[in-house]
Parts: structure tokens; sequence; C-alpha cells
């Protein structure tokens, strides 16, 4: 059966973050792997990808965290921002343990990290089907209804987000650039669970009679064809004279958790695996945080499609394994669906599945902030200049370094996917005054 791991991460203290981590999961139990299905098909990913993006290139860098073996200036961090990945990064780990992290935190300002990569190939597919506005959802701080409202209005498309409480006293972060680039309404938390018929409700209420309400589902679904290409969604009888008629809603689920988000990561991966970068035949574990589990499940399922032996393990931020577990089987059966694909052969819906879902090492409320943590997230940033958050990020952070202190020299690489969101540590500052304050100090790396 798919298994879950424990990472048996300890409370950190402000000086020696790096320390106490490597104490603690250095004593934590050994990860057991499955093996992984196999799928390969070029004809299938070139017509996946033979597509319009949003992103004008796939490209990213990556840079290589090593944490010495024998540190002597009192740092636990160093930052190699061009790393070798042919024989010199063998020579790497003799200096000590160490993983890449993909930098996709740095895509853009505002739209970066997973965001941009779901909203990749779903914003073309907006244009085609002539979307007039957009409906989805997120909590007050979502990174996610930000991007919607800043792509959409490039676009000269009406963005509707639907923000989880109250509105806060001070916008600030996302929450602010929702407010700027979007139309904002805040959603009583009893209503807000009901995400599905919430859409749906206040989609067709801002329709009226003259609009209409249409999901991806529905997109795909009239294509005269389940290849979901540019030159195909032309086909359909839409045009855009057709805005001056009738308003078109689009509802995209929170956190674009639809499979057409999935085409992002799939573009994301194939430039990964080129010769020159990761490659195609090293062995790798992905590690990345998990909020919906969507860039997850896109990572296994690319892997999969171009039969790449890496293991996808993402760390469960905002629910139980059994809901990551239907998300990624979800996601699989709409992605078959839509694309005319199967991996039934390959039992790509069986106890094995396609990601490793891990549990989070210091459980709380999703969203909380602990003691510490602030603190680890300042002196990782201080000492290579990458930025994570509490909420998310430093979860990923923290499962790679696990991971890397597990392998040795005959045994898979870690790589971290950096899935940004760093504008919500505003948010964050704000909520947490008492945590953000005691940062004035800084910690001690001496």
């Amino acid at each position: 059966m798919r298994k879950c791991y424990d990472m048996k991460l300890q409370q950190f203290p402000a000086k020696n973050v790096a320390v106490t981590m490597l104490n603690a999961i250095q004593n934590s139990n050994t990860l057991q792997v499955l093996s992984k299905p196999r799928f390969r098909n070029e004809e299938f990913m070139e017509k996946i990808l033979n597509r319009r993006w949003t992103l004008p290139s796939p490209e990213t860098k990556i840079h290589q965290v090593i944490i010495p073996r024998h540190g002597s200036d009192g740092c636990n961090f160093l930052l190699n921002t061009v790393p070798d990945f042919g024989h010199g990064a063998r020579d790497m780990k003799n200096k000590g343990k160490c993983f890449y992290v993909v930098r996709d935190d740095l895509l853009h300002p505002l739209i970066n990290g997973n965001k941009a990569r779901k909203l990749d190939g779903l914003i073309p597919l907006i244009e085609d089907y002539s979307v007039t506005d957009v409906v989805t959802c997120g909590g007050c701080q979502s990174a996610h209804t930000a991007a919607i409202a800043v792509l959409c209005a490039e676009r000269g498309i009406a963005s509707h987000l639907l923000l989880r409480g109250e509105q806060p006293e001070i916008l600030t972060g996302y929450n602010l650039m929702s407010t700027l680039y979007g139309n904002v309404t805040y959603v009583p938390r009893n209503i807000y669970a009901d995400r599905e018929n919430m859409l749906k409700d206040y989609a067709k209420s801002v329709a009226g009679n003259s609009g209409s309400v249409i999901s991806f589902g529905d997109i795909t679904q009239n294509s005269s064809t389940t290849e979901l290409s540019t030159a195909n969604l032309m086909e359909f009888d839409v045009s855009r004279s057709d805005r001056n008629l009738q308003r078109k809603f689009l509802i995209v689920n929170e956190g674009a958790g639809d499979s057409v988000a999935l085409l992002g990561m799939i573009r994301l991966v194939q430039y990964l695996s080129q010769s020159h970068l990761l490659g195609k035949e090293r062995a790798l574990k992905f590690v990345i945080d998990a909020g919906t589990g969507t860039t997850a499940v896109g990572l296994g399922l690319a892997a999969l499609c171009l039969g790449l032996p890496w293991e996808v393990h993402a760390v469960m931020l905002a629910d139980k394994i059994d809901g990551y577990k239907q998300q990624e089987e979800r996601l699989i059966s709409e992605f078959q669906n839509h694309f005319n694909v199967q991996f039934s052969d390959h039992n790509i819906n069986e106890d094995g599945g396609i990601v490793y879902w891990v549990e989070r090492g210091r459980p709380r409320r999703f969203g909380n902030v602990l003691e510490g943590e602030v603190e680890a997230c300042q002196q990782i940033a201080q000492q290579t200049g990458i930025l994570v958050d509490p909420v998310y990020t430093l979860a990923a952070w923290e499962t790679a370094m696990l991971l890397s202190s597990k392998e040795d020299d005959r045994e898979s690489e870690v790589v971290m996917l950096h899935t940004g969101g760093t504008l919500g540590m505003f948010g964050l500052a704000q909520r947490y005054r008492n945590y953000f304050g005691m940062l004035q100090k800084g910690p001690n790396c001496s």
C-alpha cells in the first residue's frame, strides 16, 4: 500500500536552526520507497505541449544548497548559484549534504512559483474561449487569487475573487494585490466551507439572465477532439464578437485545482529533464509543499509521461492523506478524460500512486505559525538569499534536508521546487506580530 511518512522535527531555537534540523532528521525513521509505474509516449507529449502558453519560456534557475560537514564560520548553509550537473555534482557532495532548489520563486514579482506554472496552460484557454469573467476563491492571503487577478487584468478579463473570512484592517501582501487587480468579496467561513456550491451560486448571481456560467469541463467536452491545442479550440463556434452579446463566467477551482493546471507542470518537467540540466537518467527525489496537491500531482504525472526515474514527495499542509489521495485520483481521472490517454495498464490509480504524501513535522491548523519557524526562515534567507515562508516552503526545505541527509553517493539526489508565495510573509507579519518582532536582533551566526 502507498504510505505517508513522518518527518519528526523538533522545535527550532532562534540560533543554529540548521544544526537542530539535521540532528532531528538524522534520528527519523528510514523512508520506505515504492516502485513507480512507467509511461512514455513522445507523440502524446508533443500534442500536449504544442499550444500557446502564458509564460514566454519554461526556463527557471536551479541553485544548490550545501550543508557543510565541518563549518568553521558558524553558518550552516552555503549557496551555489552555478551548480555542476555532471561529475562535479558528486564532488560537491564530499563537502557536505546538499540539495538542488528550482527557483520558481524568481519567475515574476507577483505571479511566481507554482501559481505561474498552473496558469501557464490555463490562461490561453480562457482567452481562446472568449471568457469575459473569471470566478475563483482562496484564503485572505491567497497567491492564487492574486495571480488570477493580475493575469486577467492584463488581458481585459474581469476577475471575481471570493476570499475566506473577514477583511483585514490593513490590506497587505497578496490580499492587497487581489484588491487592486480584481473584484474582491469576503465570504463567511461557514459558507466558504462548501466551495463548489459557493462558486456556482456566486457565478450565477453575477451572470444573471444574460450571462452564462461554464467550467473547464465544459470547454474540453465541447471540443471536437480531446486535444486542447489552440487549433482545436478555435474550431468552437465562438468568436470574439460574442463578448458584446453575452458575458461568459468561467469558474476556476481554489488553487487552480483543475486538470488543465497540470499542463504547466509537464512543460516545466520537460525543461528540467534536458541533458544539460537534471537529465532523464538520474534518479531524483522532488520535494514540494502541498496546498491543494495539484502541483505535486502534476510533477508526478509529468515524470510518468516522460518516463523519468523521479519520485515526488509532497508535504501535506492543508488536508489529511485521504483527502490528498482523492485529489490525486480526481486529477488523474480528469486528465485522462480531457486528453484521451489511459494509464490503467500501469496501475496509475492503484495504491502505488504517483506521489509520496508526507506528514508535516510539526502538525498544526493550516496557516498557523509556530515558535522558531520565523527565525528559521530568517537564517535561511541571510545565509543563502532564498526566502521561504513558515506556512508552505519552509516545510519543503525541511523535507529536502531530511531526504538529503539519508542519501549517500550511490543513491538519488534531492531537488526542492520553490513554489514562491513570498508576498504572503506580509500577511503573516501582520497576523503574528510577536514572532516577527523578535527578528530585530536576528539569529546569531557566529
